[in-house]
């Protein structure tokens, strides 16, 4: 019933018998067979071209550094090696073990033997090969488990790209499993006034590439409320939940967990799945949300300097793309004044989001080649401002000819964003002059990158099984009871796995006042002068 279908065909696509298949094979079978209007589109070479996303940009500065790192570790007896990524750490696999692995899977495509073809790719693609049949076909009615529980799936906190997808993953899979599934709205502010209500599979069609928060989401935390929440899951029957959000998601549990003394309908098992463009979460390496948000960042200095070139190269007063690109940053920020003269330098200052946390200024720094990244986990004073502008000078006289310096929003509560433009314009006349730019709310919104979408998708995906799970082992009597600190977790990835880890117990490793874990291992980033001056 869908009024536009997508068919994507791999370009070395073979059948059970190992003949090929085309695209043409494909677009003749559905005009045959279904007599719709098909057409086929190629992507080829478009596929390697654009600008590279934050992601693929800091993969390559990771993995460059690592391959730097291993040349200088090798001996006479050090096999070869390759760098590659495991979860979100850098490793180095013997190269000659890669090699004879790639000639086991073309052997076991030979032999027909595709699902150990499939084992031999990798967890990581027979995860996501699995994750995709389970989300976009489903079964028919009579082939569905029931299991008589009720789910519900609600977004706290701030607006983060790849909510939706995550959204749309928790309701299909719980459909797979059986179970009801009602979507809350607006938050624990929408669930306390009753915004509840039973949503089905195909309510969700669509909702992957969706940026913000179609189910709504709020800051409200549950703790003024847990009477009337406790009495619309009692209403509803909610057997279990699923929270898609940021710190306050984290701290809503930490309330819900409390509660569950006064009210045993929060002795359910509730699951948080981590969605915050700050990736600040505790417990969680990395959140939804975070890398679109560092897209925004890069983009918007791309679109910076695209303006600028735009507007000062000699007989030139508009590029095709400039204005599409400044759209971007003005529908969401204030326009940042442009010098009409293209003789002087230029240094662009941007401040970032994310609270105390300088994941945004530091990450994004190192995707967009920034001068300097001010942070609050690294603290500054004025030598180190200084010392900075007077290291951009020189190099400004010499060869470069713009720069760009992050601002983490709270990094200092004096050397605020106006006072390090200001700096800078002073200590630069001369050499360069400086803009600034406030990009704010921009980097919550637009559509999820297909990182987020796809970390969106898997995540929330192995949170719902994770639910299946508790639930099946808590039913006793004809009810649910799940008590007990494993009962309420927090997905998160950590180094190379995702784990389920009980939020009590990541209360030790949280600075709650800054709403930052204690620990996080982007900054080794900014330490090891990918970012800094």
């Amino acid at each position: 019933m869908k009024r536009l279908n997508i068919i994507i065909v791999a370009e070395g696509a073979i059948d059970q018998n190992n003949r090929p298949i085309t695209t043409e094979n494909i677009k003749n079978l559905v005009v045959k067979c279904l007599g719709f209007d098909t057409r086929v589109t190629i992507l080829g070479h478009v596929q390697r071209g654009g600008t590279p996303s934050a992601f693929d940009r800091i993969l390559a500065s990771r993995m460059g550094v690592e391959a730097v790192l291993a040349l200088l570790e090798t001996t006479a007896n050090t096999p070869a090696c390759v760098v590659s990524l495991r979860g979100n750490q850098s490793v180095r696999l013997p190269l000659m073990e890669c090699v004879q692995m790639t000639q086991e899977v073309q052997r076991a495509m030979d032999g027909k033997r595709f699902e150990e073809a499939v084992k031999l790719r990798g967890r990581s693609f027979e995860n996501n090969l699995r994750t995709y049949k389970l989300l976009a076909h489903r079964k028919p009615e009579s082939e569905l488990p029931v299991s008589n529980f009720n789910v519900a799936v609600l977004n706290v906190g701030a607006p983060a790209a790849g909510m939706n997808a995550a959204v749309r993953s928790a309701v299909r899979v719980g459909i797979s499993e059986g179970h009801k599934m009602f979507a809350v709205s607006d938050g624990f502010e929408g669930f306390y006034k009753g915004q509840i209500r039973e949503i089905k599979w195909a309510d969700v069609g669509g909702w992957t590439g969706q940026g913000g928060s179609l189910l709504g989401t709020k800051r409200t935390l549950p703790a003024k409320h847990v009477e009337k929440i406790a009495e619309q899951m009692r209403m509803n029957n909610i057997n279990a939940l699923l929270i898609v959000g940021g710190f306050e998601a984290f701290l809503s549990l930490l309330e819900l967990i409390t509660a569950r003394g006064k009210y045993d309908e929060f002795c359910v098992p509730m699951v948080m799945v981590p969605a915050t463009v700050s990736n600040n979460v505790p417990g969680s390496d990395l959140s939804i949300g975070a890398d679109t948000a560092l897209n925004a960042i890069t983009t918007a200095f791309e679109s910076l300097l695209q303006l600028y070139e735009a507007r000062n190269l000699p007989m030139r007063n508009l590029s095709i793309g400039a204005d599409t690109a400044l759209n971007a940053i003005v529908e969401t920020c204030d326009r940042i004044k442009q010098s009409a003269s293209g003789t002087k330098r230029r240094v662009f200052i941007i401040e970032t989001m994310g609270g105390y946390c300088g994941y945004l200024a530091s990450v994004g720094g190192l995707a967009a080649g920034a001068d300097a990244a001010y942070i609050y986990e690294e603290p500054f004073d004025i030598k180190d401002l200084q010392a900075n502008v007077e290291h951009l000078t020189e190099k400004m006289k010499t060869s470069i000819q713009r720069g760009l310096v992050l601002r983490n929003e709270n990094c200092n509560e004096n050397y605020t964003t106006d006072f390090i433009y200001q700096l800078y314009s002073e200590e630069g006349k001369g050499v360069f002059d400086s803009r600034k730019n406030v990009l704010g709310h921009m980097q919550q919104g637009g559509a999820p990158s297909p990182f987020d979408r796809n970390f969106g998708t898997k995540i929330s995906a192995k949170a719902m099984q994770w639910v299946t799970k508790k639930l099946t082992e808590t039913f006793r009597q004809g009810r649910v009871f799940a008590n007990t600190e494993d009962s309420c977790c927090l997905l998160g990835m950590r180094r190379r796995a995702l784990v389920f880890q009980p939020v009590v117990q990541l209360k030790d490793e949280t600075d709650f006042v800054h709403r930052i874990p204690k620990e996080q291992w982007w900054l080794k980033l900014q330490s090891d002068g990918s970012v800094a001056m």
